[in-house]
């Protein structure tokens, strides 16, 4: 087996005295993993943090052995991860696509996607600029996965327009006339999930309580629950943020 491409870092552990196995997501390839020899030293450390892009080559004498990985910087976020609120936001967005993706399977739509998160969050650490781009980036690792939510009418009536809920059983969204007596029992549905546009900060956060339900209820369950941790931390920041 040999692989050499570009890269987005995702997860690093520990191996050995020195080493790291690293957890890396490329465009074509999906997630890949490999074994970084020297891997925790003064050079590497840098090289090898959370939201990182680097060049990688990946090399094994067969598909089930763990690759050898040898890595070249491309582009580095290790600053962010010096700022509170933006490095919570990092450790959360790599730890769910780290733990939510199967590996060697291609997502060029999440590459992508986690790019433009990454890039908005290194232009903008208020969160103001790169907190809706989360949401959409919570949405559609969601869709890819298999549990996309229908945000195109009403899961009761069928009709697309008047759509103010969501429902925590289906997904599916609810017009306001469907929901009227039910409120308080579904999420408010957020204009820009719908219209695009900028967002304010209360409805950046009904989104962020409409994607936390369905990836703690969908995705991140049981022994993969553990990066739920970083995002009730980011989500209880953002709060503070805007208090």
């Amino acid at each position: 087996m040999y692989l050499r491409a570009e890269a987005i870092v995702l997860a690093i552990r520990a191996h050995g005295e020195h080493g790291a196995v690293v957890r890396a997501l490329t465009r074509g390839d999906g997630v890949q993993p490999g074994y970084v020899r020297g891997g925790r030293s003064r050079h590497l450390r840098p090289v090898l943090q959370p939201a990182n892009a680097i060049a990688g080559e990946w090399r094994a004498r067969t598909g089930e052995q763990l690759a050898a990985l040898t890595v070249e910087p491309l582009h580095s976020r290790a600053a962010l991860h010096g700022e509170p609120l933006p490095a919570a936001a990092l450790a959360w967005v790599t730890a769910l696509t780290a733990t939510a993706l199967p590996e060697a399977q291609p997502y060029p739509r999440l590459y992508d996607a986690l790019g433009a998160v990454l890039d908005a969050v290194e232009a903008a650490p208020a969160a103001r600029g790169w907190a809706t781009a989360l949401v959409r980036y919570e949405l559609l690792l969601l869709a890819e996965l298999g549990f996309g939510l229908d945000l195109t009418a009403c899961v009761v009536t069928g009709g697309e327009h008047d759509l103010g809920f969501v429902s925590p059983r289906s997904g599916g969204a609810v017009s306001r006339g469907a929901a009227y007596g039910y409120e308080q029992r579904l999420f408010a549905l957020p204009a820009f999930l719908t219209e695009g546009g900028a967002a304010d900060w209360p409805d950046i956060l009904s989104g962020l309580a409409i994607t936390g339900h369905f990836l703690a209820r969908d995705l991140l369950t049981d022994r993969r629950a553990d990066p739920l941790v970083a995002r009730e931390r980011l989500v209880a920041m953002l709060k503070r943020a805007v208090a």
